[in-house]
């Protein structure tokens, strides 16, 4: 698995993009949104990567953020939803105001999206406005402060690799953060508090 790249942007023609790194060329798919952020063609860059794979291809995917990177994956998790229409999707809001739309049940707002029609915008709703409150916000900390949303995502969806229902997941990285706790930290305490 490629899970990031940092070389020299050779060519952006989106949302197609070319980065060399050390003598090799890869090419990327990226959304507007990472488009817009990339530096001039000949600078350094550095990406967070998805490799999509398929009987017939290999695609790889960049993102300039692990926010973007992980509503990707959370998108193309969806049925109906594949890599090009989550990308599409990501080049039509930003990550905050899609998870802003779900809470608030805004299909209106999903709709206006390039390839989302109403059924796919209620599905969309439905599937993913348990994990809206853990990407957007994070669950509250004891102290009523919010946890930063990449530790508690990558934490929880860690846990759901490793089997545990997205509710459980939420419950066991809800209940062992603190401040200032890293992805890593996380999941360790939250597999230890699974096994008492």
């Amino acid at each position: 698995m490629i899970g990031r790249l940092s070389g020299r942007l050779l060519a952006k023609q989106p949302p197609f993009l070319l980065v060399d790194v050390q003598g090799v060329g890869y090419e990327l798919q990226a959304p507007m949104s990472t488009v817009f952020r990339l530096p001039p063609v000949g600078e350094p860059v550095s990406l967070h990567t998805h490799l999509a794979v398929r009987e017939d291809a290999l695609s790889l995917f960049g993102f300039a953020t692990t926010a973007e990177l992980a509503l990707f994956r959370e998108l193309i998790k969806l049925s109906g939803i594949g890599p090009k229409l989550a990308l599409a999707m990501l080049s039509g809001i930003s990550v905050e105001d899609f998870w802003a739309a779900v809470r608030a049940g805004e299909i209106t707002r999903l709709v206006k999206l390039p390839g989302i029609g109403k059924k796919t915008a209620e599905r969309v709703l439905m599937e993913l406005r348990d994990k809206a409150g853990a990407f957007e916000a994070g669950p509250q900390a004891a102290t009523g402060a919010s946890v930063p949303a990449v530790p508690v995502a990558e934490a929880r969806a860690a846990l759901e690799a490793l089997g545990y229902k997205p509710a459980e997941a939420q419950r066991l990285v809800e209940a062992v953060y603190g401040e200032g706790m890293g992805t890593d930290q996380l999941i360790r305490e939250a597999l230890k508090r699974a096994v008492r």
